[in-house]
């Protein structure tokens, strides 16, 4: 018999949902356990000999799969559009169709995205609690004195609250009249790079995000998306390890 786990940890595993969707589910009936329906959150079931059902279709244990793909500007990051614009799951093959993604970009940013069946493995890698690094290669408008990295550094206030890079580096190769940075972040709120940015006077003109914790977008072309390794694999679901 393998070690219990919660229920919304097993659904969200098994691909049914994220963690919050799961707990909607249960929370709403719609989740049987050996024949019985469960409403109250907290309960463990065993992944080998539980029955558990969703809607009145069995959930089984599905093998974990993470993919990523180099999101191109011109692409949203969700699975329909209201405008009508095209998605990530335009770049994908419809096998992939079903996979949660991890941390959005927006329309006109590019790069990394990873997505998952394991809901629970998103979850941690998009909570905040956890702080996984995101690191974004910036171009922006005019020369960025050291002063300003040290202000992202140790934050700038935004509308929804203040903001603070982990770090805030120049690189090589900015075009002229601009600067390219190196900016990471714990956290992923709604285009906080861009805002940051903005704040500090240094509007953005490209946004790619390069790395997703242990994950680098490294050579993988716009539009590409590949399987990722296995030391990859392990480094993802070590993240917030905590028994829940």
């Amino acid at each position: 018999m393998t070690e219990p786990i919660r229920l919304q940890r097993f659904l969200s595993q098994a691909g049914v949902a994220s963690r919050r969707r799961a707990e909607e589910l249960i929370r709403a009936g719609r989740v049987r356990v050996d024949g019985v329906v469960v409403t109250e959150l907290g309960g463990r079931v065993d992944p080998e000999t539980a029955r558990v059902e969703v809607d009145g279709r069995r959930v089984r244990p599905v093998a974990r799969r993470w993919i990523a793909l180099h999101k191109p500007v011109g692409y949203v990051t969700t699975r329909k559009d209201p405008e009508g614009r095209p998605t990530i799951y335009d770049l994908l093959p419809s096998e992939f169709h079903g996979l949660f993604y991890v941390g959005r970009l927006d329309y006109n940013s590019e790069g990394l995205v990873l997505l998952t069946n394991d809901g629970d493995g998103a979850h941690r890698l998009t909570h905040p609690r956890y702080g996984v690094e995101r690191v974004y290669e910036v171009d922006v408008e005019g020369q960025v004195p050291a002063a300003a990295l040290r202000r992202l550094e140790t934050g700038v206030m935004l509308e929804d609250g203040p903001a603070r890079a982990e770090r805030a580096i120049r690189r090589p190769g900015a075009e002229p009249g601009t600067s390219r940075l190196h900016v990471t972040l714990r956290e992923g709120r709604k285009r906080e790079v861009r805002r940051m940015l903005q704040a500090i006077g240094h509007p953005v003109r490209r946004l790619v995000r390069i790395q997703y914790g242990a994950v680098k977008l490294g050579a993988l072309a716009p539009g590409a998306w590949r399987h990722l390794t296995s030391n990859e694999t392990l480094a993802l679901s070590a993240v917030g390890r905590d028994g829940a």
